[in-house]
């Protein structure tokens, strides 16, 4: 049975860093975000177009990485019907009381070990006067402060083999592979995946020191491809380090721009976000290693650490 469209979208993402104040400072100051509430040693962030109460998690802890992703059914027959399949998988964890905003939520893990969390009962974001937008079908007013970025668009995971945990977001929670990378011995080395109209929601990549459970990136939309040139200028006057871009991609044809928060967390900023994928019979396209080997789209080669960092970091 073909499973469509029972996730509605990534939602959000709770980022550790061993940097909490400062990380905050990048965050609210840099990217523009707007604090909407703490717990504990954790802070709750939301981007200004998110209709939900929160976008980011920010958690202090002793190192860095990502603690967990967030996924929105689209109903609560969808829920049940998901949280069944992957308790059939046996990857569950269990119920959870949600975080601020959000209803009872089913913790779980992909085949890699990254934790995820799928809910359906969400709280529409209302923003307090001071916040309110002029138009009404805008969750709050543009912030005007740094980058300001509009919304989560994607997150990366670093995999040690990629197909076992992009097989189960195909197989388990409908996602939909758009492109990948396959080299010369037949390994997927990195592959794209959807579960709505854009082309990309969640991409897994080949850790390439075949540890479990870290983070390449998560990536947020700006409104423009100018606020990315406006960005680069922003970081590098705020002592930001830029770790590659402004550029575009040729997989997924992104144009992009990387930089590491102060915990250590690569941070993507995209626009062209992920492109519309119309098509209901659409076929992945594969990239050859060959492919691969001639850069970015106009020309740059890509730089190594974009094979050799993620988070948390791990011993060479």
């Amino acid at each position: 049975m073909t499973i469509k469209h029972e996730i509605a979208h990534v939602a959000h993402v709770e980022l550790l860093t061993p940097e909490p104040e400062k990380s905050l400072w990048f965050f609210t100051r840099v990217m523009g975000l707007t604090q909407n509430g703490t717990d504990g040693d954790s802070v709750y962030l939301r981007t200004w177009d998110d209709y939900e109460h929160h976008t980011l998690k920010l958690t202090a802890h002793t190192t860095s990485g990502i603690k967990r992703t967030g996924l929105r059914a689209s109903s609560q027959e969808a829920l049940d019907r998901r949280v069944k399949a992957i308790q059939d998988a046996g990857l569950g964890i269990g119920w959870r009381d949600g975080d601020p905003g959000i209803g009872p939520t089913y913790v779980f893990r992909d085949p890699d070990g990254h934790e995820l969390e799928i809910y359906w009962e969400s709280e529409w974001y209302q923003a307090p006067p001071e916040l309110a937008p002029s138009l009404k079908n805008q969750a709050q007013a543009y912030p005007a402060m740094g980058v300001c970025v509009r919304r989560l668009d994607h997150v990366n995971f670093l995999a040690a083999d990629v197909e076992p945990s992009t097989d189960f977001l195909r197989d388990v929670l409908g996602g939909h592979p758009t492109e990948q990378i396959r080299l010369d011995d037949g390994t997927i080395a990195g592959r794209w995946v959807t579960f709505t109209n854009k082309s990309y929601d969640l991409v897994y990549t080949r850790d390439w020191t075949r540890s479990h459970g870290r983070l390449h990136h998560i990536a947020f939309a700006t409104d423009t491809r100018e606020d990315i040139l406006r960005a680069a200028d922003i970081f590098l006057d705020q002592g930001v380090f830029i770790e590659t871009g402004p550029h575009k991609h040729a997989i997924q044809q992104t144009f992009f721009l990387y930089v590491y928060e102060p915990g250590g967390n690569r941070i993507e900023l995209c626009n062209p976000c992920a492109r519309l994928i119309l098509a209901p019979d659409w076929k992945t396209i594969t990239w050859t290693e060959a492919e691969r080997a001639k850069g970015q789209a106009w020309g740059l080669k890509t730089i190594e650490s974009f094979h050799t960092h993620g988070t948390p970091p791990v011993d060479p």
